[in-house]
């Protein structure tokens, strides 16, 4: 009896053993295809980028009203779309090294200390996940 009973308890603790190894398994697993899926919907947004960058980039080039009008329209749809997809534009008024990326500096007592004064390109997220970071040029 006592055999069977030691038996019985190592094969119970071998159970919970592979239980707990199956479960870290399976989170691991779970983790590993939400990063997989968060790169790859990532890397496809980061494709559409530039061709936003680029129709705004054109509004300043337009020849008439109508044509940068139909531009813009085209733009706030491309971002209402990213916006249905969970990608956001990155608030630019604060510089934040987290989200920002200062390539120009100025010194300059009429804004304030970190101010961002100029944004050369646009930064999008997807809920805390950095897709781009935003270009700026920073003061003080």
């Amino acid at each position: 009896a006592y055999d069977a009973e030691k038996k019985c308890t190592e094969l119970n603790d071998k159970y919970l053993r592979l239980m707990a190894e199956y479960d870290n398994f399976r989170k691991r697993s779970l983790k590993e295809r939400d990063g997989i899926y968060a790169e790859a919907y990532s890397d496809a947004v980061k494709q559409l980028l530039p061709v936003i960058d680029n129709i705004e980039r054109s509004v300043a080039f337009a020849a008439d009203e109508e044509t940068r009008k139909g531009l813009n329209m085209i733009v706030t749809q491309m971002v209402e779309t990213l916006g249905k997809m969970g990608v956001t534009v990155i608030e630019t008024k604060e510089f934040d090294p987290n989200v920002h990326n200062a390539v120009m500096h100025v010194d300059d007592e009429a804004f304030g200390e970190g101010e961002i004064v100029e944004v050369f390109q646009k930064g999008y997220k997807k809920g805390k996940h950095i897709i781009r970071f935003a270009m700026v040029k920073t003061a003080n």
